[in-house]
């Protein structure tokens, strides 16, 4: 091959990969975001939500395995709790963990009340044997964010200042408030994320002490996008450019994906994660090969990792972004690993977290084609042998 063609085929290739990059910048959505979300935009920079999804009451029928009632946190606000407490407590001489829960869908959609997530948590109580408080929040756009993150912080302090009133005797007199947990799906994982990041800079000063954070498929995103964005840009459960729609419509105003709400590789996020690494709190990040933010949710554990955090990474082959809240078994196999991770917070020593963790066969394998970026993780880096301490 002469050094003309090299010459000419190397600048092909470096012109090409300019474009290919240029691409990887962009959306590829050739339908209304929108439309497909059932959202109709308001000249006033509010939504209407066509389609309410099913929800259900809380409901004290000493029949079922799990009983629940809903508590206001702030009138004004509209945010108040669901919690819920498994029937073996009441028959206990020992407290319980605490999780306090923040529900999925996008920081546009559904509330602590829906059907799929009333479930989720009263599935999780009763599996776990935990306490478990579902917030809710209040939506964008109506409420951009921080105000999730503000409601979320505003529930901590609710527990801590309401726990000798009469109305919250479940808490008073079941929850173990040295074993409280933050935990969120999706948005909700983001959620107990900056929850728990607003948290730990204020020195912790809050009481319950919380232990850690449960994140399970934590929705993040960023400008430039990953390989798992790109490879599942179309996937039917959470389409890229659906993706992007949320993030516009609850990011505050006039700022982009690389914003630290989005993207926790950015802004003061890194920093923060230290405390989260003094205080000693334990993380669980949750995630799944068919879920376009794969690739953010592996950084983030190899972000934590590199803060001092003690992290643990649960990443399985295959299924879907959401996948516990549709699939019962799936769901399941979820509150085993929860059930199990927060077992081994009790002990400090690595060995036994390591033994504890490996007794539920926790699935960090990470596909060949996930690693096609030089900053994504290697496979010893995913390992539960391989928690920061």
């Amino acid at each position: 091959m002469s050094i003309k063609s090299s010459t000419a085929i190397a600048f092909s290739l470096t012109f090409f990969l300019l474009i290919a990059n240029s691409l990887a910048l962009q959306t590829p959505c050739n339908k209304d975001p929108y439309k497909q979300l059932n959202l109709i935009l308001n000249p006033n920079g509010t939504v209407t939500r066509p389609n309410k999804p099913p929800e259900s009451p809380a409901a004290l029928d000493p029949t079922l395995l799990v009983l629940s009632k809903d508590l206001s946190i702030n009138q004004s606000k509209g945010t108040w709790a669901r919690v819920y407490l498994p029937r073996e407590a009441l028959n206990r001489s020992s407290k319980l963990p605490f999780l306090v829960f923040f529900h999925g869908g996008g920081f546009i959609f559904l509330s602590a009340a829906s059907t799929i997530f009333h479930d989720f948590c009263f599935n999780m109580a009763n599996d776990v044997v935990a306490v478990v408080a579902s917030i809710e929040y209040r939506l964008a756009p109506e409420h951009r964010l921080p105000a999730a993150y503000e409601d979320a912080v505003e529930a901590l302090h609710w527990i801590k200042t309401n726990q000798e009133a009469d109305e919250n005797d479940w808490l008073r007199n079941y929850v173990d408030y040295s074993n409280v947990f933050l935990v969120g799906s999706s948005a909700g994982g983001n959620i107990a994320y900056n929850a728990g990041l607003r948290v730990a800079s204020g020195g912790d000063e809050l009481a319950p002490k919380i232990k850690g954070l449960v994140l399970i498929q934590p929705f993040f995103g960023g400008n430039r996008r990953t390989g798992s964005e790109r490879r599942l840009a179309n996937e039917p459960h959470l389409a890229l450019c659906n993706n992007d729609a949320l993030w516009k419509l609850s990011l505050p105003d006039d700022v982009n994906r690389d914003h630290e709400f989005c993207n926790p590789t950015v802004g003061s996020g890194p920093a923060r994660l230290e405390m989260i690494g003094r205080l000693g709190w334990w993380v669980l990040v949750t995630g799944c090969g068919g879920d376009p933010l794969v690739d953010r949710q592996v950084q983030l554990v190899r972000l934590m990792q590199r803060k001092g955090v003690r992290v643990v990474g649960h990443f399985t082959p295959g299924d879907y972004h959401g996948i516990q809240d549709s699939e019962p078994l799936k769901a399941k196999e979820l509150y085993g690993v929860i059930k199990t991770f927060m077992h081994g917070t009790r002990y400090h020593e690595d060995t036994v977290m390591h033994a504890t963790l490996l007794n539920v066969k926790l699935q960090n394998a990470y596909v060949a084609h996930y690693l096609e970026e030089k900053d994504k993780l290697s496979l010893e880096d995913v390992r539960t042998d391989k928690l920061s301490m």
